[in-house]
C-alpha cells in the first residue's frame, strides 16, 4: 500500500511526507481533532433524543436513523470511491421487498434471518450491477455508471408497480412486526435503540474501513484515479468491493424501513429516493461518514418542520435551503468545523512534524 500512500498525498497538497520511519515516532498531539468530538456530540444527543421526544416523534426520528444508515452507504461509494450512484434506492428497496415477501409468504420475521437476508439482497444486487457496470474490459466513466445506476433504479421501479405478486401499484401492505422469540419489535424507543445501536456498529466498522489499508487505497483512488492504477492497483475492483458494501448498508437499512414503516412500495426502489440519498450527503458533507449521518437528520428534520408550518409550499423552502448550501458550502455543513486535512484524511506526517519529531 506504500504507492497508495504516495499518491493520495501527492494530490492531498499538505505537504505530506511518508518516510518516517518507526524509529523515529512523530508527535502529533499538536493536531486538534475534531472529527471525534463531533461524532461525540452526535451519539450522546441520539442516546438521550427518546428521553426528551414525545412518541410520535420518537417513531419519526427511528426513521430519520434508518435513513441516516442509507445515507451512510452512499457516502462510502461517492464520498470515498468517487462513484456517483443515482440506483442505491434499487438494493434499498430490493432488500425492503425481499424481507416483506418473507414475512408475507414465509412467516419470517425473526430479526436473526430478516436482517442478514436483507443485507444479503443488497450485497447480491449490488453485486450483480456493479458487475455490470464497473467490470467491464474497458474503465467505465462517471457518466457512464451513473446513468447505468439510474436506468437500473428506473427499471426497478417500473417492474415493481407492474408485478402483481409485488402488489404494484400499492405495493406489500401490513407486514408483521420483526421479532426476537417472542419479543415483537413494534414503534417505539426499543426500536428506535435498536436501529441506533446497529447504526453505531456499521458506523465503526466503516470507519475502521477507511482508514485502513483499503481506505487509503480508496482515498488515493478518489483523489486521482489514473495515478492509483498507474501503480499497479485494479481500480474498478477495488470501486467495485466497495460499492457492493455500499450495497450490503443499503439493504440493511431497507429491511429495517419496511419492518418499521410496515409496507413497501415501488418509490423505495425508485429515482425519487435514490436522489433524496445524494442530497443527503450532499447536504451533510461527503466523503466524513459523519457528514452523511448529519444530513440525513437536518434535512429529514427541516423537512418535517416546513411541511407542518408551511404546507404549500416547503418544498420550494427547502430546495432553495439545499441550493444555498450546494452554492456556499460545496463540501457541506460539516466543512463549518472540519478541516480539509481531517476530511480527506491524514495517513502520515507532516513534514513540520517531522522536523519537530525527537
Amino acid at each position: 500500500m506504500g504507492a497508495a500512500k504516495q499518491a493520495v498525498h501527492a494530490d492531498v497538497g499538505d505537504e505530506t511526507d511518508v518516510s518516517v520511519t518507526e524509529s523515529a515516532p512523530i508527535k502529533r498531539s499538536s493536531v486538534r481533532k475534531v472529527l471525534p468530538i463531533v461524532e461525540g456530540v452526535v451519539l450522546i444527543a441520539a442516546l438521550l433524543a427518546p428521553l426528551v421526544l414525545q412518541d410520535y416523534l420518537t417513531v419519526f426520528a427511528t426513521r430519520v436513523i434508518i435513513l441516516a444508515l442509507f445515507a451512510l452507504s452512499f457516502d462510502l461509494v461517492w464520498g470515498y470511491a468517487g462513484i456517483m450512484s443515482f440506483g442505491q434506492a434499487l438494493f434499498f428497496g430490493s432488500a425492503g421487498y425481499g424481507v416483506a415477501l418473507l414475512a408475507r409468504d414465509l412467516d419470517i420475521t425473526n430479526i436473526l434471518l430478516v436482517l442478514p437476508a436483507g443485507t444479503i439482497i443488497g450485497l447480491t444486487f449490488a453485486l450483480l450491477l456493479g458487475g455490470f457496470l464497473l467490470l467491464g474490459r474497458h474503465p467505465s466513466s462517471v457518466i457512464f455508471v451513473s446513468l447505468g445506476t439510474l436506468t437500473g433504479s428506473y427499471a426497478a421501479d417500473r417492474l415493481a408497480r407492474g408485478w402483481y405478486y409485488l402488489g404494484g401499484q400499492n405495493g406489500i401492505p401490513s407486514i408483521s412486526s420483526m421479532t426476537l422469540g417472542g419479543y415483537e419489535f413494534s414503534e417505539g424507543p426499543a426500536f428506535y435503540y435498536l436501529v441506533l445501536g446497529i447504526l453505531v456498529v456499521v458506523y465503526l466498522l466503516c470507519r475502521f474501513l477507511v482508514r485502513s489499508q483499503f481506505g487509503l487505497a480508496l482515498a488515493g483512488l478518489r483523489e486521482n484515479e489514473q495515478r492509483i492504477a498507474f501503480f499497479g492497483y485494479k481500480a474498478q475492483h477495488l470501486k467495485a468491493i466497495i460499492f457492493a458494501i455500499g450495497g450490503a448498508i443499503a439493504g440493511l437499512a431497507g429491511s429495517l424501513y419496511a419492518f418499521h414503516e410496515g409496507f413497501v412500495w415501488p418509490n423505495m426502489v425508485g429515482v425519487v429516493v435514490s436522489t433524496q440519498v445524494v442530497l443527503y450527503v450532499l447536504f451533510g458533507g461527503s466523503g466524513t461518514l459523519i457528514g452523511a449521518v448529519i444530513g440525513a437528520v437536518i434535512v429529514e428534520g427541516v423537512s418535517f418542520w416546513l411541511s407542518d408550518n408551511y404546507r404549500d409550499i416547503w418544498p420550494i423552502i427547502l430546495g432553495l435551503l439545499l441550493l444555498l448550501v450546494i452554492l456556499f458550502r460545496p463540501l457541506g455543513l460539516i466543512s463549518f468545523v472540519l478541516g480539509e486535512r481531517e476530511r480527506v484524511g491524514s495517513f502520515g506526517a507532516t513534514r513540520k512534524e517531522k522536523q519537530n519529531a525527537p
